[in-house]
């Protein structure tokens, strides 16, 4: 019971911090707003550990977060083959064709009533359709590479990143589309220069929601045929032959990976969004 006690007075300690910075002048500031997550983080961690090995809980149903960590320092070259075959093939290349795809077909919706009427409600049906009842059918067509994953992930990241772009440049008011009107403005100059800034903020909003559903789909795609690489097969053999301190390894990468990519898009909505409302008082 050791290991508990010293997770519960861990807890405990970081509890008593976070009160602390909270209730300090400099609770706003960027070093505290940056201290507070990663407490937080190490206090799961530690209650993990402590738990784990307080109770002796079986490494088959849960390993301790130190046997994870010694999991993945042994197998750095397996997890960078299956984070290249998953993220940098199947979710990089399937979410650049969905999102670019998904942008030109709002442009085209926006344009043309008949396909406002006609594509959305067929977007709508395919957004519909489960995903595990999709992976198969494209693996078969596709092929057990990451081609067929890479479509998983165009099904997957089209619809939200279609919807959010076409209420996107629908946001600009009847006023400011009159005053382009006034300048003698064209579609394209008023497409460019009034609708599609006025459009980032949904546009990015979009690319986010697809940047989390991009590792997913990849990952649920190799679960119905994978060559013998890729996180999803890795998961899923591992579950088999209870190697699960290598599952919660794969996790972390894909953990990393999403949180990485996620980031990044937010980087670059931060600098092109930087006058919209959201992004004011962010330091």
């Amino acid at each position: 019971m050791m290991w508990v006690i010293i997770a519960l007075v861990f807890w405990l300690a970081a509890w008593a911090v976070n009160v602390a910075l909270a209730r300090s002048r400099y609770h706003d500031t960027k070093l505290v707003r940056l201290i507070v997550p990663l407490l937080f983080g190490a206090t799961l961690l530690v209650l993990w550990e402590g738990l784990v090995r307080g109770f002796s809980v079986s490494p088959v149903i849960l390993p301790a977060p130190s046997v994870v960590a010694q999991t993945f320092a042994n197998s750095t070259d397996i997890l960078w083959v299956d984070f290249t075959q998953t993220v940098l093939k199947g979710a990089v290349s399937g979410y650049a064709i969905g999102c670019l795809s998904a942008f030109i077909a709002a442009i085209a919706i926006d344009r043309s009533a008949f396909l406002t009427r006609g594509l959305l409600p067929i977007g709508n049906f395919v957004a519909a359709l489960p995903i595990v009842g999709i992976a198969p059918i494209l693996v078969s067509w596709f092929g057990f590479d990451w081609h067929s994953k890479a479509a998983v992930v165009v099904v997957m990241v089209f619809f939200p990143m279609l919807v959010n772009t076409v209420q996107g440049l629908r946001e600009t008011d009847q006023m400011q589309r009159d005053l382009m009107h006034t300048y003698a403005a064209g579609y394209v100059t008023t497409l460019t220069k009034l609708r599609l800034p006025a459009a980032m903020p949904f546009v990015f909003n979009g690319l986010k929601i697809a940047a989390t559903l991009a590792l997913i789909g990849a990952i649920v795609a190799e679960y119905f045929g994978s060559p013998t690489r890729g996180m999803g097969f890795r998961i899923s053999t591992g579950v088999g032959s209870l190697s699960i301190d290598l599952v919660w390894a794969e996790i972390f990468v894909a953990a990393l990976a999403g949180s990485g990519f996620y980031g990044a898009v937010a980087l670059i909505e931060r600098a092109v969004t930087f006058w919209h409302p959201s992004q004011r008082g962010r330091a």
